[in-house]
């Protein structure tokens, strides 16, 4: 941890409460003092715990005691999981998409699942808004984005990071009259949302912008004007859309946001490529590459193949988006 008197030359800096610099500033300084009150909280639980499991106490109390002592060892294992982050984009907002791979109608309906796990995860402990769904004419999803902003927890990117990737299901098809057993495969891509001043060149000309009537399940139209707003980035072939709102600029303004983050993550991913290439790094995630299996037949697991942390029970984690320890063993698995 830094001394104070190491700060002192940057508080002291006339540029630090600069227009440009004053928000950034106090969301760090509101983040580092959220944390600092946790510690002296978390001190003064244990010490009266302490001192509680030091006197006599009858059944009544051992009870209480071991209840506070569970709420207290959640909340260390919190803050020591958050101690870990130590990416530089960990704690921002995030965009997370899901795509149906080939395979038609299985790949739309595993995509639909997986969309909906992702919902009911991220809905439980973050802001979450949904941005475009593209269903097909049966209710699964083809693609659909959502951005994920801190809410209950914070480090949004920081956590889901690790699901970008492809996402294999094998079980026994819905859509098969005689009951074979299929592979599935959609892919999930996650992206930081970029501060505004980080310099991504995006020039005008190498922009198709075209407007659409936004659309929900089944096909029903949203609204009748056309307020949704599709982006291609002809260079890269990036694509983005946004229908979450009536208003076109708006739409308009959100896909220009996730366009950047695109942008500027794809061209993070190519130098990290490039610098493993040279180091022979082994722990590279790459876009395509085959992260997680789900296995609804002929047993039941889910496994992360990168940490080869398992849960079998399917359910649990596709439908009760029973998530988290996946994520945490992530976390875990970048700084072995």
């Amino acid at each position: 941890m830094q001394k104070i008197e190491e700060l002192k030359p940057k508080i002291e800096d006339p540029d630090l409460w600069s227009k440009d610099n004053a928000k950034e500033v106090t969301i760090e300084y509101n983040q580092l003092k959220e944390e600092a009150d946790e510690i002296a909280s978390l001190e003064k639980q244990i010490l009266a715990l302490k001192s509680l499991i030091e006197e006599e106490l009858d059944y009544e109390m051992l009870e209480i005691t071991h209840e506070e002592t569970m709420q207290l060892k959640t909340r260390i294992h919190s803050m020591y999981m958050n101690l870990l982050f130590s990416g530089p984009d960990d704690l921002s907002n995030c965009f997370l998409t899901v795509h149906s791979g080939s395979g038609g109608q299985e790949s739309e309906d595993w995509a639909r699942m997986l969309w909906e796990m992702y919902l009911k995860y991220a809905s439980t402990y973050y802001e979450c808004t949904i941005l475009d769904e593209n269903y097909t004419d049966d209710g699964n999803i083809k693609s659909a984005t959502m951005k994920i902003a801190v809410n209950k927890r914070k480090f949004p990117y920081g956590w889901l990071k690790s699901e970008i990737g492809v996402h294999r299901l094998v079980r026994i098809s819905p859509y098969d009259k005689k009951k074979q057993r299929h592979t599935s495969f959609a892919s999930v891509a996650v992206t930081p949302e970029i501060s505004d001043k980080i310099d991504v060149e995006i020039d005008e000309k190498d922009l198709k912008i075209d407007t659409y009537r936004a659309s929900g399940a089944g096909g029903q139209y949203v609204n009748k004007t056309e307020s949704a707003i599709r982006i291609t980035h002809i260079p890269t072939g990036i694509v983005v859309q946004c229908q979450n709102d009536r208003s076109q600029h708006r739409n308009k303004d959100e896909a220009f946001k996730m366009l950047r983050s695109r942008i500027f993550e794809r061209k993070t991913q190519e130098m990290k490529k490039e610098q493993a290439a040279k180091e022979g790094e082994k722990k590279e995630i790459t876009w395509g590459s085959q992260i997680r299996s789900y296995v609804k037949h002929p047993y039941q697991m889910v496994k992360d193949h990168r940490t080869e942390f398992e849960i079998p029970n399917f359910d649990k984690v596709v439908f009760e988006a029973e998530l988290q320890p996946f994520l945490e063993a992530f976390v875990k698995w970048q700084i072995e």
